[in-house]
């Protein structure tokens, strides 16, 4: 594909000088030259191979060079080594038509493109099959070179068997496409080579581009379809190496071009596409090839431990608010980006060209779907396109236009006008971006009625969006490196607004139950869009990026056409669209300073009904499995109560009409049990009925009257919880200090993480803890293997059974790779967010001994916890406990605060797990 441009190629290996070495030994020791054969050809593999390496640090992007490179140290090696087969092991003195070899590489190799350890994909090609002296020349190099630790893909094949194959194989006939000629009998490699084109080529082009963009489809759905997941896979993902190759095959099956650079002679790039495709493709390339050094093997994923290490290798420097990581990242995904324009653009040239070859013979020649006009533009077989070379510099508002038009109707936009859009998109400046009309006509995209989104990510393709709103192009392709986020900040958003026009269409009501019934109600849907739009417009700028994106939402809102009302109230939602997320899943929702502090900040039933759209989009936009039942549970009940309260301007009832009310209702779902109510009311506690919801605390009293009846002093209960999308554990023991950390400890060797705790003591000295444990993927444990291990693991801790530390030190991280990013644990008191408790929350390293270990330091600082609430935020975890002293207050002092902290920060640090670990 790049040809072997490749300089100093001596210093790389020396082929001439290997092979009279190789000679000298046969001379000298005959075949029992092996031993020192192999160490020789090592070493010249050893020696190219570092120098190569050497020459990848002085050039780290030169992606091309050096994979190429590599295919020209492996030719010289199968060269060397197939004359010392041929003319030494076993010389044909008068060989017989049948007595020929042909070594062709294909795949990578065939195009010259391989990084460091790559495979050696090889074709060995003879005349017939079953000729001893072929068999013995291609076994004697097979051996040869596993000798050498190269991992072979190899096939041996006569002429016949390779067209018959090719025919019926994608694959294979692919890796032909590809062949080059290494080393042998090249006349046989050109016999091959014609029959493929004549046998196998000839007439089967279109059922090739078919079977390719199926197959590249297929691989895309497997990789998570986007180009934007923060881990993406270099060589298989969506917009990757193996892109670039799908466009080359295809360019070459049907205009048999020799290289990419003839795809421009063949009219499928322009000079300008085709120095794009290059870039991209010797920078991934690149980055292919450190992350084999890195590795030390074939490794195509570009994970978080390895992005860090390459950004340093290729020169990525820190700028303010955006480290050397996040912009190496950012390159990435832009090239990534290149990769689908250049897809887009080719493949229209490729339909085109089949549209007017069908056209040109046949019974319908002349007949097509007659192109209509839709306001000057071109609309034909569902895609519009502009009528003229000069459309958009004659009007630039046709930049916003068209893609208006293309969501009103539901058309996709010609590639080739994508070209030209992408072209003309330096056309937008500020008069355009101040221009009534077109912030108009973009409006009414981002809040189409069809598919916003998929029309604002060719905005985004064509390089529109960005410029016509330049806040939106800061974050284009930018990652945040963390292992929470699941795509690019840009991809992030343009999924929001599909998930928001998802909801308002319905199609996510099982889900999202609430937010498809409030964004009927909602004054202005053009708020709730916007607000999507602009929720993360402001990251990667350093500062707090709720309050920085209000202030562009201040300026941009106007702009758009929206009035001061709904600017204030996109603003609003910016700066606080954090808010509803971090009060259900960090704090108590029973406990009514909550509500009244979250509803002090809302203050209106539109901004609530707004908030809990924006949460929800937000939340499920960031990535699979990311949105659970439960997270939806705990927002639903914040906007419920914070609803009501809005409402009538305060709670309900007081503290005594609630408990009252909350018994009622227990003892209604208990039917024929509804006495227990009455018999246990007063021995749980005020607190208890407030904090509970009614159907566990049902549960929880048949538990406990069975355990009081039988004279248990420990009773576990685990059972699937369908309501919450978690495992219900109720244990029920005699109070004891410590008892907390030790059950927590219990459920983590159980494999469980615990996402949320309620601990009570009873009248009667007894303690009644529940708490909802997921499994480290946020799944339910279910099955009864399951749940008898919690049992017994929360058992075996309860009685010292197990030595809880040490155990607990071992277990592997619930994300392997979360050592790559920097978590220094944090600490934060709040006197002001709880009547009664101090509001503790840590965040440090996601652990499966992280709760265990706080709760432990608590314990040993004399507090008690009444409540725990855990949230996990990828490799980062944020713990929220709600607790007294032994005589019921708060802490206050600012000493006892301190060393509190101090303990805390131990519990949590990594040194501390080092050491856990080594003990």
């Amino acid at each position: 594909m790049n040809g072997l441009r490749v300089p100093a190629q001596r210093a790389i290996i020396d082929r001439r000088a290997l092979a009279g070495r190789i000679d000298e030994l046969h001379r000298e020791h005959g075949e029992k030259a092996r031993p020192k054969l192999v160490a020789l050809l090592k070493q010249a593999l050893s020696d190219g191979r570092k120098e190569l390496s050497h020459r990848l640090e002085e050039k780290p992007s030169s992606g091309h060079e050096i994979t190429a490179g590599y295919a020209f140290l492996m030719d010289q090696l199968l060269r060397v080594i197939f004359d010392y087969a041929t003319q030494s092991l076993y010389p044909a003195h008068n060989p017989s038509s049948a007595e020929r070899i042909t070594i062709v590489a294909v795949g990578g190799f065939g195009r010259a493109e391989m990084a460091p350890h790559s495979d050696v994909d090889i074709a060995f090609l003879t005349p017939q099959r079953g000729t001893p002296w072929c068999e013995q020349v291609i076994e004697t190099m097979l051996y040869l070179l596993w000798d050498l630790g190269l991992k072979i893909g190899h096939s041996s094949r006569t002429i016949e068997d390779t067209i018959r194959l090719s025919k019926s194989d994608l694959t294979i006939r692919t890796a032909n496409l590809e062949g080059r000629y290494v080393w042998g009998d090249e006349a046989l490699y050109d016999e091959v080579s014609q029959r493929f084109w004549a046998d196998v080529v000839r007439g089967t082009e279109r059922q090739f581009v078919v079977e390719k963009l199926e197959e590249r489809n297929a691989r895309h759905k497997r990789m998570g379809d986007s180009r934007y997941v923060v881990e993406p896979n270099i060589k298989e993902g969506k917009g990757g190496l193996r892109d670039l190759q799908t466009l080359y095959w295809i360019g070459k099956y049907i205009h048999k071009v020799r290289s990419a650079a003839d795809l421009v002679d063949v009219g499928l790039f322009t000079p300008t596409e085709y120095r794009s495709f290059r870039r991209a493709e010797s920078f991934l390339l690149a980055v292919r090839c450190h992350l084999h050094a890195l590795t030390g093997r074939a490794e195509d994923r570009l994970t978080f431990d390895y992005q860090r290490q390459i950004a340093e290798r290729m020169n990525f420097a820190e700028r303010p608010a955006k480290s050397a990581v996040e912009r190496f990242m950012q390159f990435y995904f832009l090239q990534a980006k290149h990769v689908g324009s250049l897809t887009g653009i080719f493949l229209a040239h490729i339909d085109e060209e089949f549209a007017q070859k069908n056209r040109q013979r046949g019974f319908f020649a002349g007949f097509r779907s007659r192109p209509r006009n839709l306001k000057g533009y071109v609309v034909q077989g569902g895609r519009i396109a502009a009528p003229s070379d000069d459309w958009f510099h004659k009007d630039p508002v046709r930049l916003i236009e068209i893609f208006q038009l293309a969501e009103a109707e539901s058309l996709e936009v010609h590639p080739e006008t994508m070209r030209q859009a992408n072209r003309d998109s330096g056309l937008i400046d500020r008069d355009l971006r101040e221009n009534p009309r077109a912030n108009a006509l973009f409006l009414e995209v981002l809040t189409g009625r069809n598919d916003p989104e998929a029309v604002l990510r060719w905005m985004n393709e064509a390089n529109v969006f960005g410029r016509f709103v330049p806040d939106f192009g800061r974050v284009n392709a930018q990652m945040q490196f963390d292992m929470y986020h699941h795509y690019t900040v840009d991809e992030h958003t343009i999924r929001a607004i599909g998930l928001l026009a998802q909801i308002e269409k319905g199609e996510l009501e099982a889900d999202h139950p609430r937010a498809t019934r409030l964004i009927q109600k909602v004054g202005s849907r053009r708020v709730a869009y916007v607000a999507a739009l602009l929720h993360d417009i402001a990251k990667g700028r350093g500062g707090d990026h709720s309050i920085l994106g209000a202030e562009v939402a201040e300026k941009l809102c106007p702009r758009f056409g929206l009035t001061e009302a709904e600017t204030e109230m996109v603003a609003w939602l910016v700066r606080e669209h954090l808010l509803m997320s971090a009060t259900a899943f960090k704090r108590d929702l029973t406990d009514p300073k909550t509500i009244d502090d979250f509803v002090a900040r809302v203050q209106s039933a539109e901004r609530l009904r707004h908030l809990a759209i924006l949460t929800s989009v937000d939340i499920r936009a960031v990535g699979p499995g990311t949105w659970n039942s439960w997270k939806g549970q705990l927002l639903g009940e914040l906007y419920d109560t914070a609803q009501e309260q809005l409402r009538l301007g305060h709670m309900r009832r007081g503290r005594k009409e609630r408990v009252a009310a909350s018994q009622q209702q227990v003892a209604d779902l208990l039917g024929d049990d509804a006495g227990l109510v009455e018999r246990y009311g007063k021995t749980m506690g005020d607190a208890y009925w407030i904090a509970e919801p009614q159907d566990i605390a049902a549960r929880n009293l048949r538990h406990y009257a069975a355990a009081r009846d039988l004279d248990d002093q420990l009773s576990i209960h685990c059972a699937f919880y369908e309501a919450r999308g978690a495992t219900l554990v109720t244990v029920i023991a005699a109070d004891h200090p410590g008892l907390f950390y030790r059950i927590a400890g219990g459920i983590h060797l159980a494999g469980g993480n615990i996402i949320d705790a309620r601990i009570h003591t009873t009248r009667e000295g007894w303690a009644l803890d529940n708490f909802l444990v997921q499994d480290p993927h946020g799944r339910p444990f279910r099955e009864p293997a399951q749940l008898e291990r919690l049992k017994k693991s929360i058992a075996d801790a309860l009685a010292n059974r197990i030595p809880l530390v040490p155990k607990l030190a071992q277990r592997p991280l619930p994300h392997g790779r979360s050592k790559a990013f920097d978590v220094r644990p944090r600490v934060i008191f709040d006197n002001k967010a709880s009547g009664r408790f101090t509001v503790i929350e840590v965040n440090a390293r996601d652990r499966p001994a992280l709760l265990n270990r706080l709760a432990r330091a608590l314990f040993e600082e004399g507090l008690v916890v009444h409540s725990a609430h855990v949230t996990a935020y990828g490799e980062r975890a944020a713990d929220t406990f709600y607790v007294t002293d032994v005589t019921g207050g708060k802490c206050t002092l600012e000493e006892r605060l301190d060393r509190l902290e101090a303990a805390l920060l131990e519990a949590a640090s990594d040194e501390t797990q080092a050491k856990l670990e080594d003990a």
